[in-house]
């Protein structure tokens, strides 16, 4: 039965009770139709006066403040409030629902490494994220509601936006970060509105153009030996060569032979590096031995033409004290980084070779000379593929501009830190700085050998 027809009916029964009782009153005071109508017009006014009432509580309750309880009223005004009350709740569930979603939707976007920029019909700030904000060099709060092209003036953007390009587009972000942008703008709903996406591709033009270097280094590195190899090999099938000619080609296509091959070998161990898996941390090795067998590498490399200082055996930064890593891997950086030293050191020049404790763990291992110094502008590039300082050079001393590429990845693997400090004229020092994760001391050994350097 509906609400409507309930609420007549009670009407009804209310009117025909007090309608009935007028009568019986009525037929006592000799008037029973008079009382009858008199009832039935007293009922009419108190159903009246009732609905009144209770309308007047809800319009009260509607017009103030419906957080509060809606009157309980029966019948039609108190279900009334009810369901008011009810489709108010539903509508704030919905409401916080969508807010929430909302919310959870611009986190999503805020945690995004990309940009949004909303814009609209009018190219006017709508909304945008902090990285969109980092990128241009905006903010937040204090730009929503300004005209985009005020505030990002950069010519290939406003074009794009006036001519509607899909495209993306290069631009330089904001100044201070010097960041290389990837912008692109789509319209979306039906009033021209725009979604602008920002992209900070500075580390990924810088590796295209490392790449892009690398190649083209590579294959000017190996045909230049081969261009040698077949002018000599043609010369050779050709002319006709007296012993001494012949074996002054042989000694020079054997020393380019050996540049490609030490090329090769570099390349392969790169990509042995970038592809491995980091070191064990708990493959232990003797630092007296490590340097040990440094120290006779440079020395023959040297050929007496060098003042060499190796660490002694008795030093008590070296007794008991062992170095966690691939042994290969860490023979290689520290006998390049001492090999560089002979190489770039003029006769007579000295270098050292040290190893020393950190007071608050780790150590580090340092190759001293006293050569020819590094500019300071060339000191950040030193560990790039193929740089060299002066290319020349490098080549007569047998180097290939990967050894210190090496030693970088080399470091990075076992969570050491390579520093480069030199001056023109004055020598350069290289560091490798070793954490306390990767050292550790034997006391017992250590002590040991401090008593006999002792009685010594």
């Amino acid at each position: 039965m509906s609400l409507a027809l309930k609420r007549l009916l009670s009407l009804l029964l209310s009117l025909s009770l007090l309608a009935l009782v007028g009568g019986v009153i009525g037929l006592k005071l000799g008037a029973p139709v008079l009382g009858t109508w008199a009832g039935a017009l007293l009922g009419a006014a108190w159903a009246g006066w009732r609905d009144a009432r209770r309308a007047g509580r809800l319009m009260r309750w509607m017009r103030g403040n419906m957080e509060a309880e809606a009157p309980r009223d029966g019948e039609l005004w108190g279900e009334l409030a009810y369901r008011t009350e009810r489709a108010l709740l539903q509508r704030d569930q919905r409401m916080q629902l969508e807010r929430r979603r909302r919310e959870e939707f611009l986190r999503a976007i805020e945690a995004s490494p990309n940009g949004v920029l909303l814009l609209d019909a009018d190219e006017q700030i709508v909304w945008l994220s902090q990285v969109a904000a980092v990128h241009l060099g905006l903010d937040p709060e204090r730009d929503i509601g300004q005209r985009i092209t005020n505030l990002v003036r950069t010519p290939a953007f406003v074009a794009a936006l006036q001519s509607g390009s899909t495209e993306p587009l290069l631009m330089a972000g904001s100044q201070p970060a010097q960041l290389l942008l990837s912008v692109l703008v789509r319209r979306y709903g039906s009033v021209g509105q725009r979604l602008v996406l920002t992209q900070d591709v500075t580390e990924r033009q810088r590796n295209e153009a490392m790449r892009r270097d690398f190649v083209a280094n590579v294959s000017h590195e190996i045909r230049t030996p081969l261009t040698v190899l077949a002018g000599f090999v043609e010369t050779m099938a050709t002319l006709p060569l007296g012993p001494d000619d012949r074996e002054r080609m042989l000694q020079l296509m054997t020393q380019q032979t050996r540049r490609m091959q030490t090329l090769v070998t570099d390349l392969l161990t790169l990509a042995r590096l970038e592809g491995s898996p980091q070191p064990a941390p708990d493959d232990w090795h003797p630092v007296a031995d490590l340097i040990e067998q440094i120290g006779v590498e440079t020395q023959g490399l040297s050929r007496g033409r060098h003042l060499i200082r190796l660490p002694g055996t008795g030093d008590a930064d070296l007794a008991g004290v062992e170095l966690a890593g691939n042994l290969s891997e860490l023979l290689s950086a520290m006998t390049n980084l001492a090999s560089n030293a002979v190489r770039y050191t003029p006769d007579e020049g000295r270098i050292s070779i040290g190893w020393q404790l950190r007071p608050g763990g780790g150590a580090v291992f340092e190759v001293k000379d006293s050569g020819i110094g590094i500019a300071r502008d060339h000191l950040p590039r030193l560990t790039e593929r193929f740089y060299r300082i002066d290319g020349s050079r490098s080549r007569e001393t047998g180097g290939t501009g990967l050894g210190l590429s090496i030693v970088k990845h080399v470091v990075q693997r076992h969570g050491a830190e390579l520093t480069i400090d030199s001056q023109i004229g004055q020598g350069s020092t290289f560091r490798i700085l070793f954490p306390a994760s990767r050292v550790r001391v034997h006391r017992a050994v250590a002590e040991a050998a401090q008593a006999q350097e002792l009685r010594r």
